[in-house]
């Protein structure tokens, strides 16, 4: 699948004119917690020649192409990808500490020496209770549940809980933030859960787990009155992203 993934990528790269400067996977199989049948969820950052950025047509920002066998792939354009960092964007960070790569350049080790600069806790903490929070609400309060929907409520938990203790970035593996931030209590039903998800298909149905829906509950309601008592953050500067951009177009 990584050869067909970076054919297409090639193919992408001829018939749009552009220059992809990192593809990475980014959804289950990042986390460490795929299904047998779950899609293949490329992301990549492309620049276009110089030409492109001076016409005075407002012109589209991303690349996405409809899912087929399996494969769900879509771009941001340098201009996006960088404006989204000043803002803190945490699916930036994501994509770049991707554990799987399927092509990179010089440029994508420029962008993670000045990634940790345009960190905001605040701005991460609100983007992943609000997932959790979002999920939970609308996947997990049945009595049969979708095993995967557990993962999508209990990893944003954890990133907060992550970047509260450490002030960083979370890690894109899910057993990572599971091993530092997950009470032991809890430990053994989520090992457990994991092991299903990763062996069942996607729709897999289990039982509600009262006493993770608890946990889950409660972590969201302490997160949120912690996030609303933490101080402004201040703007971060303009000029280092200026600089790596116009570096990219040559």
């Amino acid at each position: 699948m990584k050869a067909e993934i970076q054919k297409k990528l090639c193919e992408i790269e001829r018939k749009e004119n552009c220059r992809i400067l990192l593809a990475v996977e980014s959804g289950s199989r990042a986390w460490g917690f795929a299904s047998p049948d779950s899609d293949y969820d490329v992301r990549f950052i492309y620049v276009r020649p110089r030409e492109y950025y001076l016409k005075l047509e407002k012109s589209r920002d991303v690349l996405e192409y409809p899912i087929h066998d399996l494969l769900d792939i879509n771009g941001w354009d340098l201009n996006k990808t960088l404006r989204l960092l000043h803002k803190s964007n945490p699916t930036v960070f994501e994509w770049f500490s991707s554990p799987i790569i399927y092509q990179t350049s010089p440029f994508a080790s420029r962008f993670k020496s000045l990634m940790q600069e345009y960190f905001s806790s605040k701005n991460s903490l609100w983007h992943y209770i609000s997932m959790a929070e979002n999920n939970n609400r609308e996947y997990l309060h049945g009595d049969r549940v979708k095993a995967k929907k557990y993962f999508y409520v209990l990893r944003p938990v954890l990133a907060c809980r992550w970047i509260l203790e450490k002030g960083t970035p979370p890690p894109m593996l899910f057993t990572e933030l599971m091993d530092s931030q997950l009470d032991g209590r809890l430990r053994v039903i989520v090992e457990d859960l994991l092991e299903m998800k990763i062996h069942a298909p996607e729709v897999q149905q289990i039982d509600r787990i009262d006493s993770l829906n608890r946990y889950l509950d409660t972590s969201i309601a302490d997160i949120k009155q912690r996030i609303a008592v933490l101080p402004a953050e201040a703007p971060r500067d303009w000029a280092k992203l200026d600089a790596l951009f116009l570096s990219e177009l040559g």
